[in-house]
Order: structure tokens, then sequence, then C-alpha cells
């Protein structure tokens, strides 16, 4: 999961991922500080190496707030407290990935939709446009007032108004 992770966002650490990696590695055993600096540098492949400045007064934070213990050996272990914020963290995590998933799916639904209805418009105007032969006048005077309600659309997204104009057979602005 870190390494992966690692392989898409390179050296940058954002703030507050020490926090959680140290609890998320101390969720797994009970380590040192320097085996938990050894295990970072190992899991990133060197591309993130925690120095001791970080790491050892981060572990006195979490001693603080009661999310680890030490223990005899040096070795630090989550506490209840911890494995609760931890996993709090984690669920939060899960939530907002699946949000973000959906999102994901959506835009590249929209994309495809929005192209595949275009598609069907441009089909649609040229059999209307290849009939107006064919067509009432009130037929006619629909579709015109189709096509400027359409273009104004697009303009006032564009930020170019498109003035009123008459519209007969031969122009269509």
């Amino acid at each position: 999961m870190i390494s992966d992770w690692f392989s898409r966002v390179g050296s940058a650490i954002p703030r507050g991922f020490s926090r959680h990696y140290i609890l998320e590695l101390l969720s797994e055993q009970p380590m040192t500080g320097k085996e938990i600096i050894d295990k970072a540098i190992v899991q990133t492949g060197g591309k993130w190496k925690p120095s001791p400045g970080l790491i050892y007064p981060l572990l006195g934070r979490l001693l603080g707030e009661g999310l680890i213990e030490e223990h005899e050996n040096g070795r630090y272990r989550v506490t209840k407290k911890g494995i609760s914020i931890s996993s709090d963290i984690k669920s939060a995590h899960n939530i907002i990935q699946k949000h973000l998933e959906v999102v994901l799916r959506i835009g590249n639904m929209g994309r495809f939709m929005t192209m595949d209805l275009l598609d069907r418009l441009t089909a649609i105007g040229s059999t209307l446009s290849s009939n107006l032969d064919r067509m009432t006048e009130e037929e006619k005077n629909k579709y015109k007032e189709f096509l400027v309600n359409e273009l104004n659309k697009l303009s006032k997204q564009d930020k170019i108004k498109i003035h009123d104009k008459n519209i007969d057979e031969n122009n269509v602005l």
C-alpha cells in the first residue's frame, strides 16, 4: 500500500502522513524508532528517508497523546486509543476513496454520454435540415427557435452574447 502510494506521489510527504504512517506500522507490530525509519526506507524504495529529528519528536507527541506506549526494550506499541484513531482514519479514507471513485466514474461516463449525445444530435440536426422543404411553417419555426435557444446558451457560457437577429430560411443568424 505505502510503496504503491509513493510510486505515484514521489518524495513529497503531505502534512500528517508521518503520524498516520507510524500508527499504521505500530498497529502491525511493536517497533523502535530506528526500525520505523528503516521500514519507511525499505517500503518506499529509498524515496522517503525520515530523519530521527522527525520520528523521535513525533513518537514523543504520540506518547503524550496516549496513542502509543513505550516498553522496556525501547519498542513502541499502539494503545487502544491509538488503534481507535487509526481505525477512524482508515474509515474516513475508505469513504473518501469510494466517493472519489464514484465522481471519477461519473466524470468518465459523463464525457462518454456527452459525446454520444452530440453524435445523436448531429444526426438528428442533419436529418431535420435535409428535410426543411417537407416541414410545415410551424415545424420550421419550432426548429429555428430550438437552434437559436441552444446557440444562445452556448454563447452565454463562452461569454459571447448572440444578439437577437431576424432569421429566415436562408440566414440562420
